[in-house]
This record gives C-alpha cells, sequence and structure tokens, in this order.
C-alpha cells in the first residue's frame, strides 16, 4: 500500500467502536482489500458470511429507528424520575430510580417489577449503585444524593440504611478507578470527593461561581494500574457542569482546575466523558437548548447541535454507529434528552441534521434521565439486547428497544 491509504487505514482505525482490536483490524483490512480490488460482495458464499458476522458486531443506529418501540412502562414514582443506574449482580440485573420527592426505588429489569423501594429523602435525589461494595463486601448498595442534603447508602438485601453522610449535594458519580472506591458530589458551588471505604471526604474541589449541576469522571485507563489504594498518580480527572455556565475541568492528584469550557448561555445540566476513541472528547447539555461537544486537547468546541425545544436534561454516548457517507466510514451517535419530551440521536461528526427522534407520551412531559443497558441474554444478538430506559416528569420509566 501507499502511504496515503496506510494514513487512511490509520483514520479509519480510530473511528471504529465496540469491536476488539483484532476484529477492528480485519474490518480495515477487508474494506480496503474490496475498495482496491474493486470486489463484490456475495461473489464467495462463504466471504459473504464472514462480511456479515463482523457487521453485525456493529450496533446501527438505522436498525433501531426501523425497528425500537416502546416495549414496556414502569410506574410507580410521582413525581419527575430525576435519575436511573443499572448494575448486574451475579445473575441479577437491577434498576435503581430517583425522584423529584426523595423516593428511591429499585426494579428487577428481567420481569420489570419494583422489588424495594426507600423513603428516607424528601427532595430531589439522584442515584448510583456502588460496585465497591458488591466486590469488597458482597452487598447491593444503592448510594443516593439529594437536595435535602443528605447522602444515603442504602444495603437493597437487608432494606436497611448503611451509613449517611450530611452534605449539600446533588449529581453524583463514582470513581472509574479503585474499584469505585470514590465517590463525587456536586456540592453547592463545589465538587467533593469521599472515600466510600472510610465514608470520609477527602478532596474538594472550588471555582466554580455558581452551584454545581453535574459531575463526571474520567474513565477507566486500560494502560496503568487502576486498582489503587490512593488517588493520584493515575491522571484521572473530574468534570463539572454549572449555573454559572462554565464547564470545568479538575485535577485528581493536584486537587486543581485546570481547563475551562466556556460557551454555553446558560446553566450546563449534564457532562459525559467520551471513551475508547473518543476519550478526549466532553460532551455537554445545558439550559440554553443546546448540546456541545469539546476537544480536550484544544480547550474548544468541536460541534453544537441546535434542535431541542427546551433545557438538555441529559447526554449521553450512544453505543450506535451511523455510515457517513461524506467521510465514508462509521461515525458515533450521541444522544440527547430534554424537557421537550424528546431523545434525539445525532451524527458526532456532523450538526446538520438529528439522525432519529423517539417522543415521549403526553403524560410524561419531559425526559429528566436516560441509560442504554445490554441486557445479559442468551441471544447473541446485541441489537435485540440493547434497551433504551428513560425517567420522564410525568414519573414513568419507559422501556425502549
Amino acid at each position: 500500500m501507499g502511504n496515503s491509504i496506510i494514513n487512511k487505514v490509520f483514520t479509519t482505525r480510530q473511528q471504529v467502536t465496540n469491536l476488539s482490536k483484532e476484529e477492528a483490524e480485519i474490518r480495515i483490512i477487508i474494506k480496503y482489500w474490496i475498495r482496491k480490488s474493486n470486489i463484490k460482495l456475495g461473489w464467495i458464499q462463504e466471504f459473504d458470511k464472514f462480511i456479515a458476522n463482523y457487521a453485525a458486531k456493529l450496533l446501527m443506529i438505522d436498525t433501531f429507528c426501523l425497528s425500537s418501540k416502546l416495549l414496556k412502562t414502569l410506574t410507580g414514582h410521582k413525581p419527575a424520575v430525576m435519575s436511573i443506574d443499572y448494575s448486574t449482580f451475579d445473575n441479577n440485573e437491577l434498576l435503581c430510580s430517583g425522584s423529584e420527592n426523595g423516593i428511591v426505588c429499585v426494579w428487577n429489569i428481567e420481569n420489570n417489577k419494583q422489588i424495594e423501594s426507600f423513603h428516607r429523602h424528601s427532595d430531589y435525589t439522584y442515584v448510583k449503585f456502588s460496585q465497591y461494595h458488591y466486590h469488597n463486601n458482597n452487598r447491593i448498595v444503592i448510594c443516593s444524593s439529594s437536595w435535602d442534603n443528605t447522602i444515603i447508602f442504602w444495603d437493597v438485601k437487608d432494606n436497611q440504611q448503611l451509613q449517611i453522610l450530611n452534605e449539600r449535594t446533588g449529581n453524583i458519580e463514582f470513581s472509574s478507578f479503585s474499584g469505585g472506591r470514590y465517590l463525587c458530589s456536586a456540592s453547592g458551588e463545589n465538587i467533593r470527593l469521599w472515600d466510600v471505604e472510610t465514608y470520609k471526604s477527602s478532596h474538594v474541589f472550588n471555582g466554580h461561581k455558581g452551584n454545581v449541576d453535574c459531575v463526571n469522571i474520567s474513565p477507566l485507563q486500560s494502560n496503568n494500574n487502576n486498582n489503587i489504594g490512593v488517588i493520584g498518580g493515575n491522571g484521572y480527572t473530574i468534570c463539572s457542569g454549572s449555573y454559572d455556565t462554565t464547564i470545568r475541568m479538575w485535577d485528581i492528584e493536584t486537587n486543581k482546575q485546570f481547563m475551562i469550557f466556556d460557551g454555553h448561555r446558560f446553566s450546563v445540566k449534564s457532562v459525559k466523558y467520551g471513551s475508547n476513541e473518543l476519550v478526549n472528547t466532553i460532551l455537554s447539555g445545558s439550559d440554553d437548548n443546546s448540546i456541545r461537544l469539546w476537544d480536550i486537547r484544544s480547550g474548544r468546541q468541536i460541534q453544537i447541535f441546535n434542535k431541542h425545544l427546551n433545557v438538555v436534561s441529559v447526554v449521553e454516548y450512544s453505543p450506535f454507529m451511523v455510515n457517513n457517507d461524506e467521510i465514508n466510514c462509521y461515525s458515533n451517535v450521541i444522544c440527547s434528552g430534554s424537557w421537550d419530551n424528546t431523545i434525539r440521536f445525532w451524527d458526532i461528526r456532523s450538526n446538520k441534521n438529528q439522525l432519529h427522534m423517539i417522543t415521549g407520551d403526553t403524560e410524561d412531559v419531559g425526559i429528566f434521565c436516560l441509560k442504554f443497558v445490554l441486557l445479559k441474554k442468551k441471544d447473541n444478538n446485541a441489537q435485540t439486547r440493547l434497551k433504551l430506559y428513560f425517567g420522564s416528569y410525568g414519573g414513568n420509566i419507559r422501556v425502549w428497544g
């Protein structure tokens, strides 16, 4: 191959996601072999099956758009569902949810039944499963964080409160490193990092000029020892969005702010780090109705997506890919949920048109949270196992797939 072909191969390699390194390389080789040799697919039956086998491993947004529908509705919350999370514990698949009135619910994904609820909070509540408690103490534990100035750890099996922390707080996120030992919380104008082992505050990050509305911790790094017993030395960071309209990044090791993204006109409601080939990006949603994509290396905005008619309450890097004809390769798909009662899907490389839109039921009023879940079914087809759960202002949790 000439240098131009090699360069194209290298570029395309970075754009293929959700595949192992070996599978990605095979896809790239096949793609450029066909292009250079002008081979038409189907010329050999075995070769056609070979192509189909690897194509099936990609989750394509087109297939989701054509076949997806509302499958189930989980009822139990009144009013708004503020937060949902999913996890597996042995063979159990569970969903937890937190609501505007402080109730925390636990759901069995297999039969979509509510199996537990906790009623200690009295205000907006956000939830996360704790992997640290499960792997170290063999306990299924939910952490709930509320505007009532408390963080509570709940033992699901024993239906009891394990620990309560008194802190003005909101959105929360567990660390990707150290087995989830550290909990990050939005605490007024600050961000606080807690040691779950001791239930003590270990770091406080300050610099925002308004209340912090959302936080996220950088994803697990494959080239480092992630089972560290102390924080620091591994390059992990926190990003936060605030009422001051900025997104800020913080170095966990030095406890210092090192980058500010300025572009949103109103409060930032949701921030998410990218992973894999998108690890150097951050996605954000705002009260200004926009979704923005940021480049961590340059500190600049890459894209802006403007179609929502109300507050963008949640953003997410979806597991889907789209065949982008403009660049002749696959492109990642992001999605956003809004108070305008829609979930919209976007090609990360193009802000020209949205790819797909899901409209909530009239009684949903608006979308507050969402989660992609790949169920543990025996079916090897990831496309049929993938479900989208989203919570609404109306109090329902919808299952789409």
